[in-house]
């Protein structure tokens, strides 16, 4: 466990926490909203048992790094993981990034390029862009963003428990595929995040990818669950796909928004055949 410092607000330091295990190629994890980076627990071990370097760390605001009232936006979010890749002088690594960790990534490597990273894996991406368009219906605008934003003003608990509902799909997969206790557990990491980064961070989705990606110039994996009701696999998996398609693309069948929980297997299988690659 450690932590690098990537600015302050005020009188404070703003510290990013992180957890760094393993022998062998780096591996760096990047959570998705408003999780931290004990969502990848089912990742985790089997990224180690297979000989990676496993490099997880919670974002701004989440988790144990810092809570400051700034910087919740992918530029800053982006030169945040830049910090932490340049601090542990990472090279030939892989980014692996959940839902709003592909914003960083794609922006991180729209500003920084490709020259520490050997492969990118996007995980129900929000890239080239969720914004509503006629390209993309079923994306969000201005005024979804408003809406959500007043919701998590309004009661953030309630709204946080309707929200994880439908990120796993709990309708259908609430004593299958997922236990109560670890709903409770992704319960309590979201209500323990900071109130104002998980306000600030939906207005990140109207952020629009199409330059940043087009500077991926490394081997790069997209998995999207063909049953996410957060972000479609139309609007962003295929979509990102038609936009790098020179990407392996892979749907998980019945996969929801974070199937890397409920569907940790098929997930499993799919990052280390593509990393042993």
């Amino acid at each position: 466990m450690g932590t690098v410092t990537v600015g302050r607000e005020n009188t404070t330091p703003i510290e990013l926490f992180y957890e760094d295990h393993g022998d062998g190629p780096a591996v760096v994890l990047l959570h998705g909203w408003p999780l931290d980076s004990r969502s990848w627990e089912p990742q985790v071990h089997p990224l180690l048992a297979a000989g990676y370097r496993v490099i997880t760390y919670d974002r701004r605001g989440f988790g144990r790094s810092s809570r400051p009232t700034e910087g919740y936006d992918f530029d800053t979010l982006a030169a945040d993981l830049n910090v932490l890749l340049t601090e542990l002088d990472l090279r030939d690594a892989t980014l692996i990034g959940f839902s709003l960790g592909t914003g960083e990534q794609a922006r991180y490597v729209g500003k920084y390029g490709t020259d520490r990273l050997q492969r990118l894996v996007f995980i129900e991406s929000l890239a080239p862009s969720f914004a509503k368009s006629e390209d993309n219906p079923n994306g969000v605008d201005s005024a979804g963003v408003d809406d959500v934003q007043q919701a998590i003003l309004d009661d953030r608990f309630a709204w946080w428990t309707g929200l994880l509902a439908n990120f796993l799909n709990l309708d259908d997969y609430l004593g299958q595929r997922v236990s109560e206790e670890t709903v409770r557990a992704a319960w309590d990491a979201g209500a323990d995040a900071s109130p104002y980064a998980t306000w600030a961070c939906p207005r990140t989705w109207l952020d629009d990818f199409v330059g940043d990606i087009k500077r991926i110039d490394v081997p790069t994996l997209i998995l999207h669950g063909t049953a996410d009701r957060i972000l479609s696999v139309d609007g962003q998996g295929r979509r990102l796909h038609a936009a790098l398609p020179d990407a392996q693309y892979v749907e998980i069948e019945g996969g929801p928004h974070v199937m890397c929980v409920t569907h940790a297997a098929e997930v499993n299988r799919e990052l280390l055949a593509f990393l042993n690659k």
